[in-house]
Order: C-alpha cells, then sequence, then structure tokens
C-alpha cells in the first residue's frame, strides 16, 4: 500500500523515486509493482532517457478508487471521524 499512498499525492514517480521514498530494495519494488499493475491499479511506462532505463508509474483511476475505499474501511474499523 506504500506505492499507492505515494501516487495518491503525485501525479507520477519515477522507479527511483519510489525506492527511496519506501526504502524498499529493488527487487521488492518491482514486485509490489507488477501485481499493481497486474490488478489494474496503476500503469507503467517504461522508456530510455539519457541512454538509460526510466520506468514511471501512475495511479489510475480503477487504482485510485481502490484505495480510497480501503482508507474509508481503515477509518471506519477504527473508528475516526471521516476526513474532510
Amino acid at each position: 500500500m506504500g506505492i499507492m499512498a505515494y501516487l495518491i499525492n503525485a501525479d507520477a514517480a519515477s522507479f527511483s523515486e519510489l525506492k527511496e521514498a519506501l526504502s524498499a530494495s529493488q527487487g521488492n519494488l518491482s514486485v509490489q509493482i507488477r501485481k499493481l499493475e497486474d490488478a489494474g491499479y496503476i500503469s507503467v511506462d517504461k522508456r530510455i532517457a539519457d541512454r538509460k532505463p526510466l520506468t514511471t508509474v501512475r495511479l489510475t483511476d480503477e487504482g485510485e478508487k481502490a484505495f480510497k475505499e480501503y482508507i474509508k474501511a481503515l477509518t471506519d474499523v477504527l473508528g475516526l471521524p471521516p476526513k474532510t
């Protein structure tokens, strides 16, 4: 959920940006990104920039909806007031 939480507040993020922000290993982050992409929650764009691979990740509309529903469910379970 760290990837989703990061992307909900960003238009997009590079692989290296996510890796640093989440203190994740390259392998773990790759697996998490693949699972979220397979679920349709994020989109992944891979290209070459300045002769280096650049992976950019974005939250899809479906991913945003799922994340907001997840936060609402947590809020309800914990008995927290809804965020306005």
